[in-house]
């Protein structure tokens, strides 16, 4: 087959961002007409060219300040995913396979809520194995993978394009946090938006309703939208899923020094910190943190960055929610809750939501 550009690739190229070969260019596929739709799937990119903050200036001024934090999208180089798939395994580490048990049992009912030939638009497409799931249940017309890291979600859409050869694949470089368009060729489909996890956790609950408020004028009125959410719950559960036996959250938690460390140019001493994760039951919030264990300090790019002992990098927060308290958030992001749904334990709630308003 040769080689075909899709309409954003050679802009790609020129960024730096792709290569132009087999491996990385994802191409459209052109199938025969039926009944005016195509007998097999469109693999097709849309590039909508996010902006991205320099890192060096970022890194510098978040661990330059008097209460440091850095983003939690710095844990995910390679050996951070690797660790963080590890973890979804741990016994103590309960939300991914609770979650995933509940949507086994909303299969009926999602597939009816929803209805055929929609869009399935996922926000922030990491693992494949929750949208395989999903796909399975609701069989759309197209889906939408949206995603920052062009390379990653280019991987797993040629993955999905060869295990379902008929599935429109339109994977989009968006930043999910802004609004953005969504492909041409969805325009006129039902749209379903898909943020698993307990991402929407990672949000302050000031920030969820901006985020939900930006998907619903993305997705438009009349839209839906399937959102994990993680429940409160008993203090030493939440607890123990941070801080587990094994050790592995500590490790991802650190290997994060460690990049960043990397992607300044300089070593950072990952081995001066230690892996810090508590429960606040009174803004219901996990909130982990890397803390010195000694004083010391580097220069990174002409800056000096300090770390006093005992200081902590604020490297992650995960808000919890009683159903309640979320369908307040998803009110106020201009959406109305359609159906709620939570595993025997009560311990997470799979929400389908419906954009009131855009």
């Amino acid at each position: 087959m040769p080689e075909i550009w899709t309409r954003n690739d050679r802009s790609q190229y020129e960024r730096g961002l792709t290569t132009p070969d087999k491996e990385t260019t994802i191409a459209t596929t052109e199938g025969s007409r039926v009944d005016n739709k195509l007998s097999r799937g469109d693999l097709e990119l849309f590039d909508r060219q996010p902006q991205t903050a320099d890192v060096t200036e970022e890194l510098l001024r978040s661990l330059g300040a008097s209460e440091k934090s850095v983003s939690a999208r710095y844990f995910y180089d390679q050996r951070g995913s690797e660790l963080f798939e590890a973890i979804t395994q741990l016994p103590e580490y309960y939300l991914t396979r609770t979650e995933m048990a509940l949507f086994d049992t909303l299969a009926d009912e999602l597939r009816a809520a929803i209805g055929a030939d929609c869009a399935l638009v996922e926000y922030g497409s990491g693992s494949s194995k929750k949208i395989r799931q999903l796909l399975e249940t609701v069989a759309p017309l197209a889906y939408v993978p949206v995603d920052i890291s062009l390379s990653h979600m280019q991987h797993n859409a040629r993955e999905l394009h060869r295990d379902y050869p008929n599935l429109h694949i339109y994977p989009t470089c968006a930043d999910i946090t802004r609004r953005f368009e969504l492909p041409e060729p969805v325009a006129q489909l039902n749209k379903v938006g898909f943020f698993p996890g307990s991402s929407i956790g990672n949000f302050s609950p000031d920030q969820a309703v901006e985020f939900l408020s930006n998907v619903a004028r993305t997705l438009g009125t009349g839209s839906r939208l399937i959102v994990g959410v993680d429940r409160k719950k008993d203090s030493a559960i939440l607890e123990a899923a941070y801080n587990d036996s094994a050790g592995v959250t500590a490790e991802f938690n650190l290997n994060m020094m460690k990049h960043l460390g990397e992607l300044l140019g300089v070593d950072l001493a990952p081995e001066k910190f230690v892996h810090r994760a508590d429960y606040d039951a009174e803004t219901g919030c996990i909130r982990m943190f890397l803390e010195a264990v000694e004083a010391h300090e580097v220069e990174a790019n002409g800056a000096r960055i300090r770390f006093s002992e005992g200081e902590r990098v604020h490297t992650e927060s995960s808000y919890k929610y009683a159903p309640e308290e979320f369908a307040e958030i998803a009110r106020r992001g201009g959406f109305r809750q359609v159906s709620h749904w939570s595993d025997p334990n009560d311990w997470f709630s799979v929400f389908l939501l419906e954009v009131v308003s855009d």
